[in-house]
Protein backbone atom coordinates (compact mmCIF):
# COMPACT_ATOMS: atom_id res chain seq x y z
CA UNK A 1 0.00 0.00 0.00
CA UNK A 2 2.81 2.38 0.93
CA UNK A 3 4.57 1.38 -2.22
CA UNK A 4 1.42 2.25 -4.57
CA UNK A 5 0.88 5.47 -2.74
CA UNK A 6 5.33 6.74 -3.14
CA UNK A 7 5.21 6.05 0.64
CA UNK A 8 2.87 8.66 1.75
CA UNK A 9 0.93 7.74 4.35
CA UNK A 10 -1.16 9.21 7.19
CA UNK A 11 0.82 9.49 10.64
CA UNK A 12 -0.69 8.54 13.96
CA UNK A 13 -2.09 11.94 14.43
CA UNK A 14 -4.26 11.60 11.73
CA UNK A 15 -5.32 8.28 12.54
CA UNK A 16 -6.27 9.21 15.81
CA UNK A 17 -8.33 12.24 14.46
CA UNK A 18 -10.07 9.84 11.96
CA UNK A 19 -10.30 7.73 14.94
CA UNK A 20 -12.02 10.59 16.88
CA UNK A 21 -14.53 12.16 14.40
CA UNK A 22 -15.49 8.39 13.49
CA UNK A 23 -16.16 6.78 16.40
CA UNK A 24 -19.37 6.33 16.79
CA UNK A 25 -19.85 5.00 12.97
CA UNK A 26 -16.58 2.66 13.45
CA UNK A 27 -18.35 0.88 16.86
CA UNK A 28 -21.64 0.32 14.17
CA UNK A 29 -19.24 -2.11 12.94
CA UNK A 30 -19.76 -4.73 15.22
CA UNK A 31 -22.72 -6.09 14.01
CA UNK A 32 -21.28 -6.50 10.94
CA UNK A 33 -17.95 -8.13 12.11
CA UNK A 34 -19.92 -10.69 14.36
CA UNK A 35 -22.18 -11.78 10.96
CA UNK A 36 -19.05 -12.16 9.62
CA UNK A 37 -17.95 -14.38 11.78
CA UNK A 38 -20.95 -16.62 11.78
CA UNK A 39 -20.84 -17.15 8.02
CA UNK A 40 -16.77 -18.10 8.62
CA UNK A 41 -18.48 -20.72 10.94
CA UNK A 42 -16.75 -18.69 14.40
CA UNK A 43 -19.80 -18.98 16.23
CA UNK A 44 -21.99 -21.58 17.06
CA UNK A 45 -23.95 -20.40 20.19
CA UNK A 46 -23.53 -23.51 22.81
CA UNK A 47 -21.99 -22.01 25.22
CA UNK A 48 -22.21 -18.21 25.79
CA UNK A 49 -20.30 -16.83 29.04
CA UNK A 50 -20.64 -13.78 30.50
CA UNK A 51 -17.77 -11.66 32.49
CA UNK A 52 -16.70 -8.31 33.50
CA UNK A 53 -13.50 -6.77 34.18
CA UNK A 54 -12.14 -3.19 35.06
CA UNK A 55 -10.77 -0.67 32.57
CA UNK A 56 -8.97 2.32 33.51
CA UNK A 57 -10.09 5.64 32.66
CA UNK A 58 -8.74 8.85 31.43
CA UNK A 59 -8.89 10.22 34.45
CA UNK A 60 -6.41 10.14 37.80
CA UNK A 61 -7.99 9.40 41.14
CA UNK A 62 -6.12 12.04 42.29
CA UNK A 63 -8.86 14.55 40.57
CA UNK A 64 -11.82 12.70 43.16
CA UNK A 65 -13.27 14.29 46.05
CA UNK A 66 -15.59 12.68 48.33
CA UNK A 67 -19.27 14.82 48.97
CA UNK A 68 -17.70 15.69 52.59
CA UNK A 69 -14.31 16.77 50.49
CA UNK A 70 -16.48 19.08 48.73
CA UNK A 71 -18.53 20.79 50.91
CA UNK A 72 -14.86 21.41 53.37
CA UNK A 73 -13.82 23.30 49.89
CA UNK A 74 -16.99 24.87 49.59
CA UNK A 75 -17.59 26.57 52.86
CA UNK A 76 -13.36 27.68 52.55
CA UNK A 77 -14.33 28.97 48.85
CA UNK A 78 -17.17 30.58 49.78
CA UNK A 79 -15.03 32.09 53.24
CA UNK A 80 -12.43 33.37 50.40
CA UNK A 81 -15.23 34.65 47.73
CA UNK A 82 -16.48 36.85 50.24
CA UNK A 83 -13.59 38.59 51.24
CA UNK A 84 -12.44 39.19 47.72
CA UNK A 85 -15.60 40.70 46.92
CA UNK A 86 -15.30 42.56 50.04
CA UNK A 87 -11.72 43.90 48.98
CA UNK A 88 -13.25 44.74 45.79
CA UNK A 89 -15.74 46.70 46.62
CA UNK A 90 -13.81 48.93 48.97
CA UNK A 91 -11.14 49.15 46.50
CA UNK A 92 -14.01 50.35 43.78
CA UNK A 93 -15.24 52.86 46.60
CA UNK A 94 -11.24 54.06 46.62
CA UNK A 95 -11.10 54.40 43.39
CA UNK A 96 -14.16 56.61 42.77
CA UNK A 97 -13.19 58.76 45.49
CA UNK A 98 -9.78 59.21 43.30
CA UNK A 99 -10.72 59.10 40.20
CA UNK A 100 -14.94 60.11 39.42
CA UNK A 101 -17.69 56.91 38.99
CA UNK A 102 -17.64 54.88 35.63
CA UNK A 103 -13.68 55.88 34.74
CA UNK A 104 -12.97 51.84 35.80
CA UNK A 105 -13.91 49.01 34.31
CA UNK A 106 -16.35 46.37 36.36
CA UNK A 107 -14.74 43.08 35.18
CA UNK A 108 -13.80 40.86 37.92
CA UNK A 109 -10.55 40.59 39.64
CA UNK A 110 -8.53 37.39 38.34
CA UNK A 111 -8.47 35.99 41.07
CA UNK A 112 -12.01 36.52 42.38
CA UNK A 113 -13.10 35.15 38.81
CA UNK A 114 -10.88 31.91 39.58
CA UNK A 115 -12.40 31.96 42.99
CA UNK A 116 -16.06 31.98 41.59
CA UNK A 117 -15.63 29.35 39.22
CA UNK A 118 -14.12 26.93 41.05
CA UNK A 119 -16.53 27.46 43.54
CA UNK A 120 -19.42 26.86 40.84
CA UNK A 121 -17.27 23.41 39.94
CA UNK A 122 -17.67 22.17 43.70
CA UNK A 123 -21.46 23.23 43.65
CA UNK A 124 -22.22 21.15 40.32
CA UNK A 125 -20.15 18.36 41.68
CA UNK A 126 -22.12 18.05 45.02
CA UNK A 127 -25.20 18.69 42.92
CA UNK A 128 -24.53 15.19 40.28
CA UNK A 129 -23.70 13.46 43.30
CA UNK A 130 -26.96 14.35 45.49
CA UNK A 131 -28.75 13.17 42.01
CA UNK A 132 -27.06 10.14 41.77
CA UNK A 133 -28.24 9.47 45.36
CA UNK A 134 -31.96 9.85 44.80
CA UNK A 135 -31.43 7.76 41.51
CA UNK A 136 -30.07 5.17 43.44
CA UNK A 137 -32.86 5.46 46.42
CA UNK A 138 -35.53 5.24 43.97
CA UNK A 139 -34.03 2.22 42.27
CA UNK A 140 -33.70 0.60 45.85
CA UNK A 141 -37.50 1.43 46.77
CA UNK A 142 -38.44 -0.31 43.46
CA UNK A 143 -36.83 -3.42 44.22
CA UNK A 144 -37.76 -3.81 48.06
CA UNK A 145 -40.03 -6.73 47.87
CA UNK A 146 -43.42 -5.27 49.26
CA UNK A 147 -42.26 -3.56 52.35
CA UNK A 148 -43.49 -4.14 55.84
CA UNK A 149 -46.07 -6.90 54.75
CA UNK A 150 -44.85 -9.96 56.35
CA UNK A 151 -46.36 -13.76 56.36
CA UNK A 152 -47.42 -15.40 53.37
CA UNK A 153 -48.92 -13.84 50.32
CA UNK A 154 -52.33 -13.58 49.91
CA UNK A 155 -53.92 -15.70 47.03
CA UNK A 156 -53.32 -14.02 43.42
CA UNK A 157 -49.86 -12.26 44.85
CA UNK A 158 -46.56 -13.03 43.74
CA UNK A 159 -44.18 -14.92 45.93
CA UNK A 160 -41.82 -12.47 47.86
CA UNK A 161 -38.76 -14.69 47.86
CA UNK A 162 -36.85 -16.09 51.11
CA UNK A 163 -36.17 -14.13 53.95
CA UNK A 164 -32.49 -13.85 52.95
CA UNK A 165 -33.19 -12.07 49.93
CA UNK A 166 -35.60 -9.69 51.15
CA UNK A 167 -33.14 -9.35 54.24
CA UNK A 168 -30.51 -7.91 51.69
CA UNK A 169 -33.39 -6.15 49.59
CA UNK A 170 -34.03 -4.46 53.16
CA UNK A 171 -29.89 -3.38 53.72
CA UNK A 172 -29.80 -2.17 50.20
CA UNK A 173 -32.56 0.06 50.56
CA UNK A 174 -31.22 1.14 54.12
CA UNK A 175 -28.15 1.64 53.10
CA UNK A 176 -29.39 3.85 49.76
CA UNK A 177 -31.50 6.00 52.25
CA UNK A 178 -27.91 7.14 54.42
CA UNK A 179 -26.41 7.40 51.10
CA UNK A 180 -29.17 9.90 49.87
CA UNK A 181 -28.81 11.77 53.53
CA UNK A 182 -24.68 11.94 52.69
CA UNK A 183 -23.66 10.27 49.32
CA UNK A 184 -20.51 8.51 49.93
CA UNK A 185 -19.15 8.13 46.14
CA UNK A 186 -16.74 10.26 45.46
CA UNK A 187 -16.75 12.78 42.19
CA UNK A 188 -13.87 13.05 39.30
CA UNK A 189 -13.48 16.04 37.77
CA UNK A 190 -11.67 14.71 34.81
CA UNK A 191 -13.99 12.07 33.51
CA UNK A 192 -17.21 12.96 35.53
CA UNK A 193 -18.89 9.54 34.56
CA UNK A 194 -16.00 7.18 35.78
CA UNK A 195 -15.81 5.79 39.33
CA UNK A 196 -14.18 4.26 41.77
CA UNK A 197 -13.57 0.57 41.60
CA UNK A 198 -11.72 -1.93 43.07
CA UNK A 199 -9.43 -4.23 40.43
CA UNK A 200 -9.93 -7.58 42.40
CA UNK A 201 -7.12 -8.76 39.77
CA UNK A 202 -4.54 -6.64 40.31
CA UNK A 203 -5.66 -5.88 44.26
CA UNK A 204 -5.50 -2.21 43.42
CA UNK A 205 -8.43 0.56 43.32
CA UNK A 206 -8.51 2.57 40.43
CA UNK A 207 -10.63 5.05 38.39
CA UNK A 208 -12.64 3.24 35.73
CA UNK A 209 -15.54 1.31 34.07
CA UNK A 210 -16.87 -1.66 34.37
CA UNK A 211 -16.33 -3.38 30.77
CA UNK A 212 -18.88 -6.20 29.85
CA UNK A 213 -18.55 -9.05 27.10
CA UNK A 214 -20.42 -11.86 26.19
CA UNK A 215 -18.34 -14.52 24.37
CA UNK A 216 -19.17 -17.78 22.19
CA UNK A 217 -17.88 -21.28 23.40
CA UNK A 218 -16.18 -22.42 20.07
CA UNK A 219 -13.54 -19.40 18.92
CA UNK A 220 -14.01 -17.11 21.71
CA UNK A 221 -16.43 -14.14 19.60
CA UNK A 222 -17.35 -11.49 21.61
CA UNK A 223 -21.06 -12.07 20.75
CA UNK A 224 -22.45 -8.59 22.82
CA UNK A 225 -20.53 -5.98 25.00
CA UNK A 226 -21.47 -3.19 27.45
CA UNK A 227 -19.21 -0.41 29.56
CA UNK A 228 -21.18 0.62 33.15
CA UNK A 229 -20.04 2.63 35.79
CA UNK A 230 -21.65 -0.41 38.29
CA UNK A 231 -18.79 -1.33 40.34
CA UNK A 232 -19.91 -4.87 40.23
CA UNK A 233 -21.14 -7.39 38.25
CA UNK A 234 -25.14 -8.26 39.95
CA UNK A 235 -27.57 -6.87 37.81
CA UNK A 236 -25.88 -6.95 34.53
CA UNK A 237 -27.07 -10.15 33.43
CA UNK A 238 -30.44 -8.91 31.88
CA UNK A 239 -28.99 -5.73 30.24
CA UNK A 240 -26.39 -8.03 28.64
CA UNK A 241 -28.94 -10.62 27.63
CA UNK A 242 -30.41 -7.54 25.77
CA UNK A 243 -27.62 -6.44 24.01
CA UNK A 244 -27.53 -10.50 22.76
CA UNK A 245 -30.63 -9.90 21.38
CA UNK A 246 -29.59 -6.81 19.38
CA UNK A 247 -26.46 -8.97 17.76
CA UNK A 248 -27.73 -12.00 17.62
CA UNK A 249 -31.53 -12.00 16.85
CA UNK A 250 -32.05 -14.42 19.63
CA UNK A 251 -30.54 -15.93 23.18
CA UNK A 252 -28.18 -18.43 22.86
CA UNK A 253 -29.15 -21.94 24.26
CA UNK A 254 -26.58 -21.61 27.26
CA UNK A 255 -25.13 -18.46 29.51
CA UNK A 256 -23.15 -19.26 32.12
CA UNK A 257 -21.47 -16.56 34.22
CA UNK A 258 -19.64 -16.51 37.55
CA UNK A 259 -21.41 -15.75 41.02
CA UNK A 260 -20.84 -11.72 40.98
CA UNK A 261 -24.06 -12.09 38.71
CA UNK A 262 -26.61 -13.93 41.06
CA UNK A 263 -29.73 -11.62 41.41
CA UNK A 264 -32.76 -13.91 41.92
CA UNK A 265 -35.25 -11.06 39.81
CA UNK A 266 -32.94 -11.67 37.23
CA UNK A 267 -32.46 -15.16 37.26
CA UNK A 268 -36.35 -15.71 37.21
CA UNK A 269 -36.84 -12.95 34.72
CA UNK A 270 -39.94 -14.31 32.22
CA UNK A 271 -37.54 -13.39 28.93
CA UNK A 272 -34.92 -15.67 30.10
CA UNK A 273 -37.32 -19.00 30.16
CA UNK A 274 -35.91 -20.42 26.50
CA UNK A 275 -32.47 -20.49 27.58
CA UNK A 276 -30.76 -22.51 30.29
CA UNK A 277 -29.14 -20.33 32.80
CA UNK A 278 -25.74 -21.63 34.74
CA UNK A 279 -25.26 -18.85 37.60
CA UNK A 280 -23.53 -19.77 40.84
CA UNK A 281 -25.39 -18.28 43.36
CA UNK A 282 -22.53 -18.97 45.91
CA UNK A 283 -18.91 -17.53 45.77
CA UNK A 284 -16.02 -19.77 45.47
CA UNK A 285 -17.93 -22.96 44.20
CA UNK A 286 -20.20 -22.96 47.46
CA UNK A 287 -22.68 -24.24 45.66
CA UNK A 288 -20.89 -27.82 45.69
CA UNK A 289 -21.18 -28.16 49.40
CA UNK A 290 -23.65 -25.82 50.01
CA UNK A 291 -23.99 -24.08 53.54
CA UNK A 292 -26.90 -24.14 55.65
CA UNK A 293 -28.64 -20.77 54.94
CA UNK A 294 -32.46 -19.64 54.41
CA UNK A 295 -32.10 -19.76 50.83
CA UNK A 296 -34.84 -19.30 48.13
CA UNK A 297 -36.46 -21.03 45.60
CA UNK A 298 -33.89 -19.93 43.17
CA UNK A 299 -30.86 -20.60 44.85
CA UNK A 300 -32.14 -24.08 45.47
CA UNK A 301 -33.09 -24.84 42.31
CA UNK A 302 -29.17 -23.53 40.97
CA UNK A 303 -27.82 -25.42 43.13
CA UNK A 304 -29.30 -28.37 42.58
CA UNK A 305 -28.92 -27.78 38.84
CA UNK A 306 -25.00 -27.33 39.12
CA UNK A 307 -24.98 -30.47 40.80
CA UNK A 308 -25.79 -32.37 37.66
CA UNK A 309 -23.00 -33.40 35.57
CA UNK A 310 -23.76 -31.85 32.66
CA UNK A 311 -24.82 -28.83 33.93
CA UNK A 312 -21.77 -28.89 36.37
CA UNK A 313 -19.54 -29.96 33.04
CA UNK A 314 -20.62 -26.75 30.55
CA UNK A 315 -20.22 -24.60 34.36
CA UNK A 316 -17.02 -25.73 34.54
CA UNK A 317 -15.65 -24.48 31.02
CA UNK A 318 -17.26 -20.60 31.45
CA UNK A 319 -13.38 -19.62 32.60
CA UNK A 320 -11.87 -20.97 29.64
CA UNK A 321 -14.19 -19.14 27.46
CA UNK A 322 -14.17 -15.43 28.68
CA UNK A 323 -11.30 -14.91 30.68
CA UNK A 324 -8.47 -15.39 27.95
CA UNK A 325 -10.34 -12.58 26.02
CA UNK A 326 -9.76 -10.43 28.68
CA UNK A 327 -6.24 -11.81 28.50
CA UNK A 328 -5.80 -11.01 25.02
CA UNK A 329 -6.93 -7.70 24.99
CA UNK A 330 -5.50 -6.56 28.13
CA UNK A 331 -2.35 -8.39 28.03
CA UNK A 332 -1.31 -9.26 24.69
CA UNK A 333 -2.74 -6.01 22.71
CA UNK A 334 -2.22 -4.29 26.50
CA UNK A 335 -5.42 -2.25 25.90
CA UNK A 336 -6.01 -1.31 29.89
CA UNK A 337 -6.72 2.26 30.05
CA UNK A 338 -9.46 3.96 27.65
CA UNK A 339 -8.57 6.72 25.55
CA UNK A 340 -11.91 8.74 25.64
CA UNK A 341 -13.45 10.31 28.22
CA UNK A 342 -17.55 10.07 29.39
CA UNK A 343 -19.45 6.99 28.88
CA UNK A 344 -21.03 7.18 25.70
CA UNK A 345 -17.35 8.28 24.48
CA UNK A 346 -16.05 5.19 26.28
CA UNK A 347 -18.93 2.86 25.31
CA UNK A 348 -18.01 3.44 21.56
CA UNK A 349 -14.46 2.63 22.22
CA UNK A 350 -15.27 -0.38 24.03
CA UNK A 351 -17.20 -1.31 21.14
CA UNK A 352 -14.40 -0.82 18.37
CA UNK A 353 -12.17 -2.65 20.77
CA UNK A 354 -14.60 -5.71 20.65
CA UNK A 355 -14.80 -5.51 16.72
CA UNK A 356 -10.83 -5.50 16.37
CA UNK A 357 -10.56 -8.19 18.45
CA UNK A 358 -13.29 -10.52 16.37
CA UNK A 359 -11.06 -9.20 12.96
CA UNK A 360 -8.41 -11.12 14.75
CA UNK A 361 -10.13 -13.79 14.93
CA UNK A 362 -11.41 -13.88 11.42
CA UNK A 363 -7.50 -12.98 10.38
CA UNK A 364 -5.97 -16.06 12.41
CA UNK A 365 -8.57 -18.23 11.26
CA UNK A 366 -7.58 -17.31 7.43
CA UNK A 367 -11.10 -17.34 6.81
CA UNK A 368 -12.23 -15.03 3.43
CA UNK A 369 -15.60 -14.55 2.01
CA UNK A 370 -16.49 -16.35 -1.69
CA UNK A 371 -16.62 -13.75 -4.51
CA UNK A 372 -19.23 -14.19 -6.62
Amino acid sequence: MRYLAADRHPDHDTIAAFRQGNLQALGALFAQALSVCQRAGLVKLGNVALDGTKLQANASRQKSASYSRLSEQEQALKAIVARLMAEAERTDREEDERYGKGRTGDELPPELADAEKRLRRIREAKRALEQDAAAALEKAKRNHPQPGRRGRPRKGEEPRGSQAERNRASHRLQRAQRNAEAPTRQHNFTDPDSRVMRDNGMGCFLQGYNAQIAVDGHAQVIVANDVTQEVVDRGQLIPMCVRMKETLGALPPVISADAGYWDALSIEDPGLRDCELLVAPDAMHRWATPKAVNAGEAVRRMREKLRSEAPRALYSMRRTIVEPVFGQIKQARGLRRFAFRGLQKVKAEWNLICLTHNLLKMYRYSWLPRVA
